[in-house]
C-alpha cells in the first residue's frame, strides 16, 4: 500500500493508542494528526481522563490534536454524523487514512472500517494482534519497550477497591483476574501512557493522579 497521503489517529490516550502511534512510525506512515472525543466537561469518555493531559501528550508527541466534543452518552446516529463530517473534512485536507488502537475486537473493526470508508478513506489497525491469547504477549512486549502508563479507571465489577493511579506494571498484569485481558481490550480498565519512544519526554501527569496514588 502506497503511503501517498497523511494520516489521523483516534487518540484514546492510552498504551494501544501509544502502541499505534509507535508501529506508526516504524513502519513509515505519515501520521499528522491525533484525534480525541471529549464530554462537554472536558473528559475523555471511558478513560476518564482531562483533555488537557491529551494535550500534553500530543505535545510530547510533536502532534497537533483535534478535540471533538460530544454528548455523553451519545446517541450512535449523532457519532456517526459528527465524526463523518469530521473525516470528510479530513479527506480534502490530503489525510487518506484513518488509525486505530484496536487489538482484536472483530465487530468493533467491522463497525469503524465502514464508517471510514464511507468518508472515502482508508482504515488502518497497526496494533491489530488478531486474537486475546496474544493479549499477554503484548502486554509484556509494551513494558519491555519503554511504555510506561497508569491505570486510570477500573471496572468495579473486577476491582472492586481500585483507586486511580495505579502503575500498569509486571505487578498489574500479575494480579489481574482470570477473566480480565492483559490489555484491556475489552474494557475491564482504562490507561493513561505517560511516557514511551514516540514521546519527547515524559507526560506530567500526577497533578491528577499524586505520587501517593500512584
Amino acid at each position: 500500500m502506497k503511503r501517498k497521503s497523511k494520516v489521523v489517529l483516534f487518540w484514546s490516550t492510552g498504551k494501544d493508542s501509544a502502541w499505534a502511534l509507535y508501529r506508526l512510525r516504524k513502519a513509515g506512515w505519515p501520521v499528522e494528526l491525533l484525534l480525541t472525543t471529549h464530554r462537554p466537561d472536558g473528559i475523555i469518555p471511558f478513560h476518564n481522563v482531562p483533555v488537557n493531559l491529551a494535550q500534553r501528550q500530543a505535545e510530547a508527541a510533536g502532534l497537533p490534536l483535534h478535540l471533538v466534543s460530544l454528548p455523553f452518552p451519545c446517541p450512535n446516529a449523532l457519532y456517526e454524523a459528527v465524526i463523518g463530517e469530521i473525516l470528510q473534512g479530513l479527506s480534502q485536507a490530503s489525510f487518506g487514512y484513518v488509525a486505530f488502537g484496536d487489538l482484536y475486537l472483530a465487530d468493533l473493526r467491522a463497525y469503524r472500517t465502514a464508517l471510514v470508508r464511507r468518508s472515502g478513506l482508508v482504515p488502518l489497525f497497526p496494533a491489530w494482534i488478531g486474537w486475546p491469547a496474544r493479549s499477554k504477549i503484548l502486554a509484556h512486549r509494551l513494558l519491555r519497550r519503554g511504555f510506561r502508563a497508569v491505570v486510570c479507571w477500573a471496572d468495579p465489577q473486577f476491582f472492586p477497591d481500585f483507586l486511580p493511579g495505579r502503575p500498569y506494571n509486571q505487578s498489574w498484569l500479575r494480579q489481574l483476574p482470570p477473566k480480565v485481558d492483559p490489555c484491556g481490550e475489552r474494557g475491564e480498565f482504562h490507561t493513561f501512557c505517560y511516557q514511551a519512544p514516540i514521546f519527547r519526554h515524559a507526560v506530567p501527569f500526577r497533578d491528577l493522579w499524586p505520587t501517593g496514588v500512584a
